[in-house]
């Protein structure tokens, strides 16, 4: 846990904060908007005897009183699908309208990407993209079980992606979830930081710049580009949002929350970051009682 100290500087109540990170993560699941409603899950849940708690934020968020939520009768059916509370945000702030292309740049095991699908109906398209293979499987798996059909999986480098294979040139939306050290995850995996270095967080940052910017370019003028980590490191936020504002015709723009945020952070270690990055939001563990988690919203075309 000695990592987490180099944030101390950035967290209000730092106590809290390392309090929260040593408990365990609360169970929670997704209620599935194509095949079901909040009321039909709940009911199915009273019926399997499965004691819950409705996540006040968001009406289909359910925490449950299970460590195993994957075998409800609601999740082997589709109706439900665990997923941390606070990685249900990016897909929200994306919010595809009916009809439209959408682009899940890092998209395995698919949480997200099938939440995408079920805001943007079956008029829309979600293109769902992982660079690996393996993981895939995963993604593939919870699309079938959650009934999605507007989704096109393809398995690419997303740093280089081509839309050639379709016919648009352009993505309405597009999520980068991605990759990241990992350190917001600590309450659901207590050794995330068992790996950790700044040499990695380095290394990982280049990525993230490398696909955001990949998004910026794949997205229409107008259009919209979520970015988000589950990672504490300003070098994986900030700083990427930084780097890709120099670099691309692209603006950090306002978003609603309705979970407790803190602000983009505009200095780190002396680094100085656009001011505009305060737009982002960070979500400490202590804050609402989930993971650690970044998001920010970018709109293409300055």
């Amino acid at each position: 846990m000695d990592v987490l100290e180099r944030y101390e500087s950035l967290v209000d109540d730092f106590s809290a904060f390392r309090a929260a990170c040593e408990r365990p993560l609360p169970s929670v699941v997704r209620v599935n908007g194509i095949k079901a409603t909040p009321e039909r899950a709940m009911d199915a849940l009273d019926d399997e005897g499965v004691e819950y708690e409705p996540v006040e934020w968001h009406p289909g968020l359910l925490r449950l009183d299970s460590t195993s939520p994957g075998r409800t009768w609601g999740a082997y059916h589709g109706w439900l699908h665990g997923q941390e509370e606070v990685s249900t945000l990016p897909a929200l702030v994306c919010d595809p309208d009916p009809g439209e292309r959408v682009w899940a740049a890092c998209a395995a095991p698919g949480g997200k990407a099938t939440q995408l699908a079920a805001l943007a109906g079956d008029e829309g398209t979600i293109v769902a993209n992982d660079r690996s293979l393996g993981r895939l499987s995963a993604l593939r798996f919870n699309a079938e079980r959650l009934g999605v059909t507007s989704m096109a999986v393809t398995n690419r480098d997303a740093r280089n992606y081509s839309l050639k294979p379709f016919d648009f040139d352009a993505f309405d939306r597009a999520l980068v979830d991605a990759p990241c050290s990992c350190e917001g995850t600590i309450r659901k995996n207590p050794d995330a930081l068992d790996e950790w270095s700044l040499e990695y967080i380095d290394s990982i940052a280049a990525t993230q710049e490398s696909i955001l910017r990949r998004a910026v370019q794949a997205t229409r003028s107008g259009g919209s580009v979520v970015y988000s980590t589950c990672t504490f490191a300003p070098e994986e936020n900030e700083a990427v949002l930084d780097s890709v504002l120099s670099a691309e015709d692209c603006r950090l723009v306002e978003f609603s929350c309705d979970l407790e945020t803190r602000p983009g952070v505009t200095e780190w270690q002396g680094e100085a970051f656009d001011e505009s990055v305060r737009k982002a939001k960070r979500i400490y563990p202590h804050l609402n009682d989930t993971g650690g988690f970044f998001c920010a919203k970018v709109e293409v075309g300055g």
